[in-house]
């Protein structure tokens, strides 16, 4: 049985994936550009792709093909329908990232409110071995307990933020953009209170027609001058254009971005363009992706494969 990884540097090394030779020849790629992906696949009996598009063209072109599986949650890159047509069986993975995303969600929140570079830099540049006392307040900074705390979507990366934000000492509140994730045990609200209310709106849901652009400058415009907006979700639920506008003009407070419209970034994103850099972080898709959550994806992935040769 031949196995084929297209993608092998999306998912760094992982000390598991040796496993996946229990079936058979395993053929790992890097990277496979569109143009390489039929020559790669098209005597595989198993395709393991992260991103890699599998359409049509791909899949007629695989007659040996059993099992397409996605190291991932989403499966907008193959197409399904046709898969189906085909008798080959596609399988995704979840829930394998929820305490990395959850994790990484509150590094961004505390790197912007407590401003951490800021006083590491007051120490090493040698300014505090200046100062005649023992302490420096150049800079403000908040706590999380008291303050109000919005999740948007809430499936299972919200609902584990939610309970750390609830231990931080937050009030909880969330707007489901599926409507169906109604009997938490927090505050269920609609979008624009969330956004009126919140000292912390921090994004977890998937990209589609209802969360599109979601976050544009009308929506900016309701939320607290010293609020914070995190997104971990999907890049185009949030409007850049409007999200640097809103920070250049002091609407919010600051921003922490893991995903964007474009990834890699594109040089012309006029979120690297906006005047108070330290209002905004920026990590390159990377919330999801400890060790233990990319080894406990490879491990889901054996065993979709194990549920069908």
């Amino acid at each position: 049985m031949k196995i084929v990884l297209l993608d092998k540097s999306t998912l760094g090394n992982v000390s598991n994936l040796s496993k996946l030779e229990h079936f058979g020849e395993l053929k790992c790629y890097d990277t496979t550009y569109p143009e390489e992906t039929i020559q790669r696949t098209k005597q595989a009996d198993i395709i393991i792709t992260n991103k890699v598009v599998i359409d049509k063209k791909v899949l007629d072109a695989s007659p040996k093909l059993k099992l397409i599986c996605i190291a991932a949650t989403g499966m907008n890159n193959v197409d399904l329908e046709h898969a189906a047509a085909k008798g080959i069986q596609v399988k995704n993975v979840s829930g394998y990232s929820t305490f990395s995303v959850t994790q990484f969600t509150f590094s961004m929140i505390l790197f912007l409110l407590n401003d951490i570079p800021y006083y590491d830099n007051y120490v090493k540049s040698g300014q505090y071995e200046q100062s005649p006392i023992f302490t420096h307040h150049g800079r403000e900074y908040r706590e999380l307990s008291g303050k109000t705390f919005g999740i948007i979507g809430m499936g299972t990366i919200g609902q584990s933020v939610a309970k750390v934000a609830d231990a931080f000492g937050c009030k909880v509140i969330y707007y489901s953009t599926s409507g169906k994730n109604k009997n938490q045990p927090f505050t269920n609200v609609s979008l624009e209170t969330l956004l009126k209310d919140s000292d912390i709106v921090s994004i977890h849901a998937p990209l589609n027609d209802a969360t599109f652009n979601l976050i544009n400058l009308n929506r900016l415009k309701l939320m607290k001058t010293e609020a914070i907006l995190i997104n971990v979700g999907r890049g185009n639920i949030v409007n850049e254009k409007d999200l640097a506008y809103a920070l250049d003009h002091n609407i919010i407070a600051g921003a922490g971005l893991d995903v964007l419209s474009n990834e890699p970034i594109k040089r012309d994103n006029p979120l690297l363009k906006i005047k108070n850099k330290e209002k905004l972080i920026i990590t390159p898709h990377i919330a999801w992706a400890s060790i233990e959550a990319r080894e406990l994806l490879m491990e889901r992935v054996y065993e979709n494969i194990k549920l069908v040769v």
